[in-house]
C-alpha cells in the first residue's frame, strides 16, 4: 500500500481577515487555505505546484471569526495520469473570545469542522519530477 500524501497548515484569523460584521471571516478564506494545502500536496507528489482544476464540492459548516485558529488539512485520495483528486477539511482549534477580552482565546477540547471540500488538481506530464 502506498503512503498517503498529506499536508496541514495552521493559521490565526486576524482582524484583516474579517470581512463581515461581528468580525466574521468569509468562507472564501477557507478555499484560499485549501489552495495553499493543495500546492504543497502537489509539490510533495510531483515536485511541481501544478494547477487547481476545480472544486467538486465545498461545504461551509460553522462560522469563523477574527482570533480563531484554523487548521487546514488535505490529502491526495486518487492519483491519475496528470490529475490528483484531493479532500480537504478545515477545523477551528482555538476560538477567539473577544466577548471576554480583546486578546482572550480558548483552546477547544474538540476541534470544530468549519469547512470541507473535494477538488481536482493537475500536473502536466512534462512538469512531473517524481
Amino acid at each position: 500500500m502506498e503512503e498517503k500524501i498529506t499536508s496541514m497548515i495552521r493559521v490565526r484569523m486576524s482582524a484583516k481577515d474579517a470581512h463581515y460584521g461581528g468580525d466574521l471571516v468569509d468562507g472564501a478564506h477557507m478555499v484560499h487555505l485549501f489552495g495553499d494545502v493543495a500546492t504543497e500536496l502537489l509539490v510533495r507528489s510531483d515536485g511541481d505546484e501544478g494547477l487547481f482544476l476545480r472544486y467538486d464540492e465545498v461545504e461551509f459548516l460553522a462560522p469563523i471569526h477574527a482570533g480563531d485558529f484554523i487548521e487546514a488539512y488535505g490529502e491526495i485520495t486518487k492519483m491519475g495520469n496528470t490529475s490528483r483528486t484531493m479532500e480537504f477539511t478545515a477545523r477551528k482549534v482555538i476560538a477567539g473570545r473577544s466577548d471576554i477580552a480583546p486578546s482572550a482565546a480558548d483552546v477547544l477540547d474538540e476541534p470544530i469542522v468549519v469547512c470541507r471540500a473535494k477538488g481536482i488538481c493537475v500536473v502536466p506530464k512534462d512538469l512531473q519530477r517524481k
